[in-house]
């Protein structure tokens, strides 16, 4: 018998899989990774399409030469959005880094995403730049080094303060 996977167990998959390291006990982890994914099926579902559009506005904002860069690559269209929308950049961040992320998602904030996407863009900037075609990108953001990650999420932490504000809880 085969077993056929839907995008969406791909995501829980994926998601699962990160989990995993930061739980211990599997059973947490599968109950964790379940309520995770359904908060974001369901409180983010709106939203969540809606965060390719705003990764081009906050870009643009940020950079507009790298923004123009891709788009002179036909490359805005394919970017990794799924890995780092739906997936909330499972199998793209180390797990240290995604904690910090996923604690936002989890206290309201799927906006933390955008903010990461432009950050990885912001910090990979050179070699984005020097790469000419879309395919080229796609595939270099796809396998980011994992050595900046944490300086990226503390980067894209502050981005999001900044355009964002201040959470209530943090002032």
């Amino acid at each position: 018998m085969e077993i056929v996977c839907e995008p969406e167990d791909d995501v829980f998959l994926a998601i699962a899989k990160a989990m995993d390291e930061m739980v211990e006990d599997s059973v947490d982890c599968y109950w964790v990774t379940r309520c995770f994914v359904k908060q974001l099926n369901s409180k983010f579902r709106d939203s969540l399409p809606q965060l390719p559009k705003a990764f081009e506005q906050y870009l643009n904002l940020e950079d507009s030469r790298l923004l123009s860069h891709l788009k002179a690559c036909s490359a805005v269209s394919k970017l990794p959005y799924d890995l780092w929308f739906k997936r909330c950049f499972a199998g793209c961040l180390p797990e240290s880094s995604l904690q910090r992320v996923w604690d936002k998602v989890v206290s309201g904030s799927c906006k933390i995403l955008v903010f990461v996407a432009v950050e990885i863009l912001l910090t990979f900037k050179m070699k984005v730049m020097a790469l000419n075609s879309a395919e080229k990108i796609t595939k270099f953001l796809e396998n980011i080094p994992q050595d900046s990650s944490d300086a990226i999420v503390s980067k894209a932490i502050d981005l999001w303060h900044k355009h964002c504000g201040t959470p209530v809880h943090s002032a």
